[in-house]
């Protein structure tokens, strides 16, 4: 379903993008001085798109301004939720596990979220833990975040992490490989008072 969605984004962005730069062109070609076909919306670099009457027509009535400004309005937040929809970097929905009896069966991806994120948690150093799985199905990849103590080496918090919660959520879901992307952050304490 989701490769299916995606490929009629893509299809839909492409048709948009082609109508735009079609559009804008003639519209640019026209303006440059080209002579353009009979039925096409002005005929000139002096023409305009809309005459004086056809813009003041609706101008006198009290809907007009406020369904306009609805209406664009409307027009930018459907864009700027699409825009997010579309730059939002998506969750990993499921992880295919291989059984062994050649069907396989299918792990939410957000169990083996919060379980590789609770045991790297765990490790000794480690204050928090996130984790996000991206990629395919089949071959899925994480990207984990973890706040370190500041008495911890990363080098320690990285090896820990590699050696227990990676081997364990790539075993556990019976995965040749599970690259990792991990990013370290050192946590900062509030400077107490001693008496």
């Amino acid at each position: 379903m989701t490769a299916v969605l995606r490929t009629v984004n893509r299809v839909l962005i492409g048709l948009v993008g082609l109508v735009l730069v079609v559009l804008g062109g003639a519209v640019l070609a026209v303006g440059l001085g080209l002579q353009p076909p009979t039925w096409w919306l002005h005929q000139g670099p002096d023409d305009v798109l809309l005459s004086d009457a056809e813009r003041t027509r609706w101008r006198d009535e009290g809907w007009w301004w406020p369904v306009v400004i609805a209406a664009l309005a409307v027009v930018v937040l459907l864009a700027l939720w699409w825009l997010t929809a579309v730059l939002r970097r998506r969750r990993l929905g499921e992880v295919l596990v291989d059984t062994g009896d050649g069907e396989g069966a299918l792990l939410r991806g957000r169990a083996m979220e919060d379980a590789f994120a609770t045991e790297a948690a765990a490790l000794d150093g480690v204050a928090r833990a996130r984790v996000h799985l991206t990629g395919r199905r089949t071959e899925p990849a994480a990207r984990v975040r973890l706040n370190v103590e500041p008495h911890v080496a990363p080098a320690t918090a990285l090896r820990h992490l590699t050696d227990r919660a990676l081997t364990h959520a790539r075993g556990s879901a019976g995965l040749a490989s599970l690259p990792t992307e991990v990013r370290l952050r050192g946590v900062r304490h509030r400077p107490e008072r001693v008496s």
